[in-house]
């Protein structure tokens, strides 16, 4: 049997998790990339974009041949957003079970001691006096959310101005 005690001891744990956290959002940024058209989403975007702002040069001045054209053009766009939608869905549907069992069967009994509850993994001290200690999930979270802005940007996956 592997001993896990010194992942389970600050800082190390908070390096375990941070590494983590890292490699996921590598792994389902990677997927994304591969399984979405960028190309497509791109242009989609674009095209949505023109007809939202065509729709509010519309309401704005009342233009009633523009409204006319943005109303014919509105199921076609919200089925652009259906398509749009699913796209970025696709890797979310892949890896919720994977991740959902990584954190039920590995990071929950890891980071849990059955007399207390989850245990501290990090402790961020620029909070004030005391250091603001984080559990597992609060501190994955908040590594996830960083991880994944990071890659993102580092890999061109930004969702906003490609």
């Amino acid at each position: 049997m592997v001993d896990l005690s010194l992942i389970q001891s600050v800082p190390y744990s908070t390096f375990f998790i941070l590494g983590l956290s890292f490699l996921l959002s590598f792994v389902t940024l990677l997927t994304n990339r591969l399984l979405t058209n960028r190309e497509q989403m791109k242009a989609w975007t674009q095209e949505i974009a023109a007809w939202r702002a065509d729709s509010i040069k519309a309401t704005r001045t009342g233009d009633k041949k523009l409204m006319a054209k943005v109303k014919k053009q509105q199921k076609q766009m919200m089925q652009l957003q259906s398509k749009m939608m699913w796209q970025s869905m696709k890797t979310s549907f892949i890896w919720f079970i994977p991740l959902m069992l990584l954190w039920w069967f590995f990071l929950t009994p890891l980071y849990t001691k059955p007399e207390i509850g989850p245990i501290t993994v990090a402790a961020l001290p620029w909070f004030g006096g005391e250091p603001l200690q984080l559990t597992y999930f609060y501190w994955y979270f908040l590594c996830s959310f960083f991880s994944q802005a990071l890659l993102s940007r580092l890999l061109g996956m930004s969702m906003g101005g490609d």
